[in-house]
């Protein structure tokens, strides 16, 4: 069996740093057969020292922000379940409730942090970076079913009100305000371009409101005597945690789907690629991310015969990067025509308008000038 064999002099390293993130690892297209395609390897490093990454707050800091915030959601939360009961307010028990998801949300956090920033070894080729992913969805889906459950208490509360002690909800409230306003600031101060670490700051975030809500209610009850004031500001809280919720499990489903980023359109990225100079084609385009943060894309490249394949790999790279924030890039480069003898895909002219580079079909042929998507 042949051996792998690496041309370095095929290997262009490109140190492009985009503001969005300063990691660039591009990974070489291998061509079908012997001759094999024009691929390349360009890895940007991180940008070390003062200011130098691109996320602005090392995973650290992070850490020691969660760890401070998840210290006195705890210590409050204890004493909260007590007053709720004393009080016999669902708004509290559900406060008290929310804030038990807010401190599994920010240890789930810490664990995927860890995890992710394990090297890629073994067949974990992107390393365990989707960890923080499986985290931010699993904090959503657990704002989904603990405001389902609330939700149904609240609407039997406002059926058949109990008893408020109004000045316990009061005074607790307020209390928890305070607290979760100096859990929240933590939070803030740690990196929330993360999945991850966005999913931990909605929970604890929308515990604010619903502390806030749950004072207007004490108030209420207490000037008023109006108990069903309690169970409307838990139909509130279960409102905002179903808007937390359904974003947080949008947004990291759209990652584990493979979707490309919000906001960048794949034909719109193909069609500024196709009017590089030498570019007659581009196929097999792929936009995803590896995690928040890190997008990543492959595609299939034909130029003009006799065009400089590495050139234009090296320009779109360079454009992709300052253009999109995209560094990881893999990009195989072929001549249109290139290897008849069949060892390459049979790649078709231009004029050909039924090309078919192979059996599946992976998203729409990009030519320059007018063209159906």
């Amino acid at each position: 069996m042949a051996g792998h064999e690496h041309s370095h002099d095929d290997h262009a390293h490109d140190h492009e740093h985009s503001p969005s993130h300063s990691h660039a690892d591009v990974n070489g297209g291998h061509g079908h057969g012997g001759n094999g395609g024009h691929g390349g390897h360009g890895h940007g490093g991180h940008a070390h020292g003062p200011g130098g990454h691109s996320h602005g707050v090392a995973a650290d800091a992070d850490r020691r922000w969660l760890l401070s915030a998840l210290a006195l959601i705890v210590v409050f939360m204890a004493g909260e379940v007590v007053v709720g009961f004393a009080a016999q307010s669902l708004a509290l028990i559900s406060d008290a409730a929310h804030m038990l998801t807010d401190a599994a949300s920010i240890v789930l956090a810490l664990i995927a942090m860890r995890l992710a920033a394990r090297p890629a070894r073994g067949g974990y080729t992107y390393g365990l970076k989707r960890a923080e992913i499986l985290s931010a969805q699993a904090n959503g889906v657990t704002l989904l079913v603990l405001s389902a459950w609330l939700g149904y208490e609240a609407i039997t509360r406002l059926l058949e009100p109990p008893e408020v002690t109004g000045s316990l909800v009061l005074i607790t409230a307020l209390v928890g305000i305070v607290v979760n306003l100096a859990a929240t600031w933590c939070m803030s101060k740690a990196n929330r371009s993360s999945l991850n670490v966005e999913g931990a700051f909605q929970h604890v975030l929308t515990d604010l409101y619903a502390f806030i809500a749950t004072a207007v209610a004490g108030v209420v009850v207490l000037t008023t005597g109006f108990a069903r004031a309690d169970a409307i500001a838990s139909l509130i809280v279960v409102a905002l945690m179903l808007k937390a919720g359904v974003a947080l499990v949008r947004d990291s489903g759209r990652i584990f789907l493979e979707a490309a980023p919000a906001g960048v359109d794949p034909d719109a990225v193909a069609d500024r690629m196709v009017t590089e100079p030498l570019v007659e084609e581009i196929h097999d385009l792929h936009i995803w991310e590896i995690t928040s943060g890190q997008p990543a894309l492959s595609a299939h490249i034909l130029v003009t015969p006799g065009g400089d394949c590495h050139a234009v790999r090296r320009s779109l790279q360079r454009r992709l990067s300052k253009e999109y924030g995209i560094t990881h890039s893999t990009l195989q480069v072929d001549h249109v025509g290139e290897d008849e003898a069949g060892a390459l895909l049979q790649i078709t002219t231009p004029a050909d308008s039924t090309p078919e580079h192979c059996a599946d079909a992976h998203g729409p042929v990009h030519r320059a000038g007018p063209h159906e998507h």
